[in-house]
């Protein structure tokens, strides 16, 4: 079995509405409280890097996934969201809506493939299941 260790480095001068930084291997960015949530909204922020995660994840299973099944698509992108919501001052990742598009060759068979791996996607991907029982991660597929 193999173990990857990934690190992060946090600064935050202290109280609610400062700045700090974060820094890994290949992101060094500023964060703060984003604005909806009456921060300063400066840099990124925990719910946008908890999208960014379960986006990156997502997109890049199924990247991996079409390959090996030797499907080559034309183009493909994806728009994430995620719903936060605030009830009496509790703050909770409620869902993420991953909406991939893709454009493949025009076949029924191949679109079809296409469709059932853009789910499967969602269910292999490690964030996914790290976010299970806790935040709904539902996917809207569009294929060209």
């Amino acid at each position: 079995m193999a173990i990857h260790s990934f690190f992060l480095k946090a600064n935050w001068p202290g109280g609610r509405n400062n700045v700090g930084t974060i820094e890994t291997k290949n992101l060094n960015t500023k964060i703060s409280i984003p604005p909806e949530m009456d921060g300063p909204g400066i840099g990124t922020n925990p719910d946008e890097m908890l999208l960014g995660a379960a986006g990156t994840c997502y997109i890049i299973t199924l990247a991996a996934m079409l390959e090996r099944a030797g499907i080559k698509t034309k183009d493909m992108e994806l728009e994430s969201e995620g719903f936060v919501e605030v009830e009496k001052g509790v703050i909770t990742y409620k869902r993420i809506v991953h909406r991939p598009k893709i454009t493949v060759e025009n076949s029924p068979e191949i679109k079809k493939r296409v469709e059932r791996y853009m789910y499967k996607a969602e269910e292999s991907c490690m964030i996914t299941r790290a976010l299970k029982g806790n935040v709904e991660i539902t996917v809207e597929p569009a294929i060209f």
